[in-house]
């Protein structure tokens, strides 16, 4: 323990307050990342030295207060906020925004490991699957044919088209994540369906990086850690609905980064001037000898 406790309590506001502005850094840095969620730090105060516990009051004496004097300020937490962005209309099929609750599940093939995401700037590569841009493969219902609609859960990847057959001319995805086909001879087909995963707790978790999200069983899957038809569906049981030709956009209110910004610069200010003062006060008790 330090000789004057507002040296302690002004180290501690000092480090948390750094930790702060590092959270509003990235908050402003991330302003422009598709489907970015801002983050918020979250303080609490530290251990109070007790000087005199409280005790309750008897037949001869009123009951007394506590006496504790705090130690400083700690970081809490760090928790996002998955509020709604806005979606910005681009008019490529494959981009796909969610209006509401849910992320996408996708796969990297290379390890089978999943991740979820709110970043839809997906692409069809050379092998058909849709893909985020690292080459991940956006899961739902596949395998769907004329009279028999999708349903092998796995990687969305577009139907095999033999030259002698009508060519795809197009593709569209419908806010319920049906992915349909256009041939040239006039007849389409629902060959995939995207699917959401929708969680009891987002903020359990994990960015990393890339827009992409772990921690899945952590968050609670709502309906289960499998996909189905049945419980991921967009637009049902609770889930958003999907918007094709948009992307939404980080929720990070740039005013309200700034004001917080100027906030938590002028408490870092102020811990500052704590240290100073209590600098001063231990040299005054130094010199006391003198």
């Amino acid at each position: 323990m330090s000789l004057i406790g507002t040296l302690t309590s002004g180290v501690s506001a000092m480090k948390t307050f750094t930790k702060g502005l590092e959270v509003i850094g990235n908050n402003i840095a991330n302003v422009n990342t598709i489907g970015y969620k801002s983050s918020r730090a979250v303080y609490a105060d530290s251990f109070s030295n007790t000087l005199r516990a409280s005790a309750p009051s008897t037949a001869t004496t009123s009951n007394t207060s506590a006496t504790q004097i705090g130690t400083g300020v700690k970081l809490s937490g760090v928790s996002a906020r998955y509020t709604q962005g806005s979606l910005n209309t681009t008019g490529v099929t494959t981009d796909l925004g969610i209006s509401g609750n849910g992320f996408f599940r996708v796969l990297n093939p290379t390890d089978n490991q999943e991740y979820v995401t709110r970043a839809g700037a997906f692409r069809i590569d050379d092998t058909g699957y849709l893909v985020t841009s690292q080459g991940y493969r956006v899961l739902g219902l596949t395998g769907g044919v004329a009279g028999t609609p999708p349903a092998t859960v796995g990687p969305i990847q577009l139907a095999t088209v033999p030259a002698t057959d009508p060519q795809r001319q197009s593709i569209s995805i419908d806010r319920s994540g049906n992915l349909i086909e256009f041939y040239a001879d006039g007849s389409t087909v629902t060959t995939n369906r995207v699917l959401l995963q929708n969680f009891a707790d987002p903020s359990a978790l994990v960015k990393q990086g890339d827009n992409l999200f772990t921690g899945m069983n952590a968050a609670g899957p709502i309906g289960g850690a499998a996909l189905t038809a049945t419980n991921n569906g967009p637009g049902e049981n609770g889930l958003g609905a999907i918007e094709s030709g948009t992307l939404e956009l980080s929720n990070v209110d740039l005013t309200e980064e700034f004001a917080n910004m100027i906030t938590t610069q002028r408490s870092f200010q102020a811990s500052s001037r704590l240290v100073t003062v209590s600098d001063t006060v231990l040299e005054d008790i130094v010199n006391l000898k003198r």
